[in-house]
């Protein structure tokens, strides 16, 4: 699915991030050089169009991607295009539940709010006596963690399912779930090998490139295995099926 669908609405501007400000201040400076932009005489609408944000600039509907990208409540129109996060006593799902959340707004206000009750948890620790200089070494390096949100929210299906990305703090593990499987030239089988990549929401993936969601677009889950690996904690574990992919990392021993 290339997310340009059309939904219906009457009320576009006020459906849009706090109206023209994120969309004005944050996301053209960022897709475009001040020179550009400086030289651009386009109307509010046309700017909108040009990055799909809205079906044209007479007919300013907002797309899926414009409610993903700027939607100040994009789960009002699209049923589970939220974060779920929960934060568990235990090993097990049926184990006691310390913290839940659902992290709602737009793609980046669901990120970093993720990031946030992540980093509310997540503990640091320091080694003064194994060498000359000390080392520090957290339980999940949130380089990784932010690699593996960032796939999840990107290649996940938003159409024909009301699931919502799922993140389960465990005592001994994160699992990252997302909903719809993989997608076109990726399977099961060569899910996660080098160079096998394809994308169900390519405008999306302009989109969160452009606002600094991963940048290198295409080598997140390599990029999660390395800083595993240098922080200490056990190999990444993909699980792909024909619905779902889970991302578990393993706290470091």
């Amino acid at each position: 699915m290339t997310i340009v669908r059309i939904l219906p609405s009457e009320r576009w501007l006020t459906i849009l991030y706090e109206g023209p400000v994120f969309f004005e201040c944050v996301f053209l400076p960022a897709a475009f050089a001040a020179d550009v932009l400086a030289e651009n005489n386009r109307r509010y609408e046309e700017r909108l169009a040009s990055c799909k944000m809205i079906v044209a600039p007479d007919d300013p509907t907002p797309t899926v991607l414009g409610l993903l990208v700027l939607g100040f409540s994009p789960q009002d129109f699209l049923p589970g295009s939220e974060i779920q996060f929960l934060a568990i006593q235990g090993t097990d799902l049926a184990d006691e539940v310390l913290d839940s959340a659902v992290l709602h707004g737009n793609i980046s206000d669901q990120l970093r709010n993720l990031r946030e009750k992540i980093n509310g948890r997540n503990r640091t620790s320091v080694d003064i006596l194994s060498g000359p200089t000390h080392t520090m070494t957290t339980l999940y390096p949130m380089a990784a963690i932010d690699q593996l949100a960032y796939n999840a929210v990107l290649h996940r299906a938003y159409e024909a399912t009301c699931a919502p990305v799922r993140v389960y703090w465990f005592s001994d593990r994160i699992e990252i779930i997302s909903p719809g499987g993989p997608y076109g030239c990726v399977t099961c089988e060569n899910f996660g090998k080098p160079g096998v990549r394809d994308f169900r929401n390519p405008n999306l993936a302009s989109a969160m490139k452009t606002l600094g969601f991963g940048r290198q677009i295409g080598r997140g889950i390599a990029t999660a295995r390395k800083v595993i690996e240098q922080n200490g904690n056990p190999p990444l574990e993909l699980i792909p099926d024909r619905h779902t992919v889970r991302c578990i990392v393993r706290k470091h021993p």
